[in-house]
């Protein structure tokens, strides 16, 4: 194979020089090849090659995965498959290998991942004193090549003297977290790829705590990846190998009690026998807990028996995201036959979750993350109040906590309740963090064995001497409402947010009339999240360009309104209520001088997809106590056509900035484009 690399490589150069070819991925590919013997990678760049697909060759080389807000993610099938990766796999099967390429999910990047962090944790050890060996928790979802994956991570890990604990079938996100926490292990494993496309999968790592790994934990663990250029690897002696296990229903049992105790009122269920609800797992985890949760607790359900099982082509939806309507049809429609209330929806890893409901109308209608996060987060203050377990004396023990991307609505409910409300960067495993801090400001002494104390007792313990933490959430369907998971529960949303059906049933009121009826008390929030997608090495270098031109040549007014202010979360010193330094991230937010209420706007890389997000922010006040029903109906028509109007603008603007030989026009990022505010 020699001579052949030779003249595979002197090919490789030459496409350089023509600019065929990036420098970085002729150098990834040149490290890759190098460092393995299989041939499956040889023969899958020689074909790209001979086939002149140097776009593909750019996008799978460009760069080598890193970790980002959800860890490891890439595509795990090309947008070419060759013949080396189709293998024996008929057309229309899942290729018999991954794809080939330092910037895709692979047998490659897996095995890397996993030494780096078994040193990682070795050193770890080291530093901390601890003589035992690292212990790692792994689980994965149904996707393409994730049992593959988890199985090598576990034999990796146990081979480099690491003992791995492994689930013996898919396993959500939020059972890993809590896992972690349950069997005291050092860090956590969990290959998936979320609501992202079949062709995708990923690698999440989570730190002893349960919570997604934050620096100083994930610069070290990268550093350590990088350092490793070769799958190859001599095993430790036997004697020093760390042992691989087997788990399953054991923490299954676990972690389902631990759930329960997220419901507030158990009573008031019992008594809401004619709640009817519409499930479906979207081919993933939560089938694994929320099925038996939801019998236990007597909730009257249907699972949508079409996704019902684990498929990692997820054969009935473009994506397994319960973020977009379409993931929501069968169980829309299943919904209107038998006339049920309420629709939940959970993604493949199932840390989200989305809902539709019946409507005053008669209509199922989708609700907003936001809106569900408001929802849950509105119930459980006001519940716990009710219930004694917050009054005036402790309410300030009590806290929420959100991203600065997620509605201000929930701003407004805490502050009404004298319950802190604290902002954090997108990523759940921000939130993670705080829950790690809320549990050391308990004295050590106090606090010993934490993890297996019962709920009541953490409880306890937080409001006397810490922060209680009553609920969290992104707009983007992730929430939680208690730290034995540090990370976004679908399973937990789905039975917390069926509590809230059924309280509003109780009351005679669908559960739209109950979000009116806090938007009357609290004022109107409205939000729209859009994208621009740009994939592959030439798109993140349009994203990294149009961030840039933000700061470079900002933006001074939107249709009418002065830009009053331009937070640089990349660059401003920014802490949180509590006085916490928020991490650098590439984000952007714009505080906008609007008397009708326009709010803010931020705008952020995504990090775990090929787009830039915008959030858009919207609110009215009543201007006497309460919004009439008639006040409601009319403002959230204006608001709504406002911000279609503010993506419009912002969309032409982003082009403008994005267009090549034409000189960027100022009037049309200050103002040019004329659509009155309503």
């Amino acid at each position: 194979m020699t001579a052949d690399l030779a003249d595979l490589n002197a090919r490789i150069k030459q496409a350089v020089a023509h600019g065929q070819l990036i420098e970085s991925s002729a150098k990834n590919i040149r490290t890759l090849l190098e460092g393995t013997g299989s041939d499956v990678y040889f023969r899958s760049v020689e074909e790209l090659v001979d086939a002149a697909e140097w776009q593909e060759l750019n996008d799978r080389f460009y760069q080598t995965l890193a970790f980002g807000t959800g860890g490891l993610r890439g595509r795990t099938i090309g947008k070419i498959v060759t013949t080396a990766e189709r293998g024996n796999a008929r057309e229309g099967e899942r290729p018999e290998f991954p794809c080939v390429g330092t910037n895709a999910m692979n047998f490659f990047n897996i095995n890397r991942a996993t030494r780096g962090l078994v040193a990682y944790l070795q050193d770890w050890n080291r530093r901390k004193g601890i003589s035992t060996k690292p212990k790692i928790v792994i689980a994965h979802d149904p996707r393409f090549f994730s049992k593959e994956f988890a199985e090598l991570a576990a034999k990796v890990a146990a081979e480099n003297g690491c003992d791995a604990f492994v689930f013996d079938a898919p396993r959500s996100v939020p059972e890993l977290s809590f896992a972690v926490r349950y069997l005291h292990a050092s860090a956590g494993i969990v290959i998936t790829a979320s609501h992202n496309p079949p062709h995708d999968n990923g690698y999440k790592v989570y730190f002893d705590d349960g919570a997604q790994v934050i620096d100083p934990h994930a610069s070290g663990i990268i550093t350590k990846v990088n350092a490793i250029t070769t799958e190859s690897f001599t095993p430790l002696p036997k004697e020093q190998q760390g042992k691989v296990t087997v788990i399953g229903k054991n923490i299954d049992q676990a972690y389902t009690h631990r759930l329960e105790t997220l419901i507030l009122d158990p009573r008031m269920i019992r008594e809401a026998k004619s709640l009817r609800i519409v499930y479906t797992p979207l081919y993933g985890t939560g089938s694994v807990i929320i099925r038996p949760m939801l019998n236990r607790l007597g909730f009257k359900f249907q699972v949508v028996p079409e996704q019902d099982g684990f498929d990692g082509r997820f054969p009935t939806v473009k994506s397994p995201n319960p973020e977009y309507g379409e993931a929501l049809t069968m169980a829309i429609n299943l919904a209107e036959r038998e006339n049920a209330d309420l629709v939940a929806a959970t993604d493949p890893d199932c840390d989200r979750m989305g809902v539709a409901v019946r409507t005053k109308d008669g209509k199922m209608k989708l609700l907003t993350g936001n809106q569900i996060g408001s929802l849950l987060a509105w119930y459980r203050i006001k519940t716990l109040f009710e219930k004694g377990v917050l009054n005036k004396q402790n309410a300030a023990r009590a806290v929420i906590v959100k991203t600065f991307v997620t509605t201000d609505l929930q701003n407004a409910i805490a502050d009404h309740y004298s319950v802190r409300c604290v902002e954090t960067l997108t990523g759940f495993k921000y939130i993670g963090a705080k829950l790690a801090n809320y549990e050391r400001a308990i004295p050590e002494q106090l606090r010993q064995s934490y993890a297996d104390l019962a709920e009541s007792e953490t409880r306890r313990l937080r409001l006397a001497y810490s922060s209680f933490y009553v609920f969290g959430g992104e707009e983007s369907y992730g929430y939680s409402g208690a730290d034995f998971v540090r990370d976004k529960d679908g399973n937990g949303a789905v039975i917390m947010f069926c509590e809230v059906a059924a309280y509003a049933k109780s009351r005679g009121q669908t559960v739209d009339q109950l979000l009116d009826e806090i938007y009357s008390q609290f004022g109107y929030f409205a939000e729209k999240t859009s994208s621009l997608v740009f994939e592959g090495a030439e798109g993140a270098n349009k994203i990294a360009s149009l961030m840039k031109s933000y700061t470079t040549d900002p933006v001074r007014e939107i249709l009418g309104s002065k830009v009053a202010n331009i937070r640089n979360f990349e660059t401003d010193e920014i802490r949180d209520v509590e006085g916490d330094l928020i991490p650098k991230t590439k984000m952007l937010m714009f505080e906008l001088e609007d008397p009708a209420g326009a709010g803010r706007i931020a705008v952020r890389p995504s990090g775990t997809e090929p787009k830039i997000k915008y959030y858009l922010f919207a609110r009215r006040q009543p201007k006497s106590e309460k919004f009439t029903d008639a006040d409601l109906d009319r403002i959230k028509v204006k608001v709504e056509k406002h911000l279609e109007n503010l993506w419009t603008w912002l969309r032409k603007d982003a082009e403008s900035r994005l267009s090549e030989n034409k000189e960027r026009r100022s009037p049309d990022r200050r103002g040019g484009l004329e659509t009155a505010a309503p």
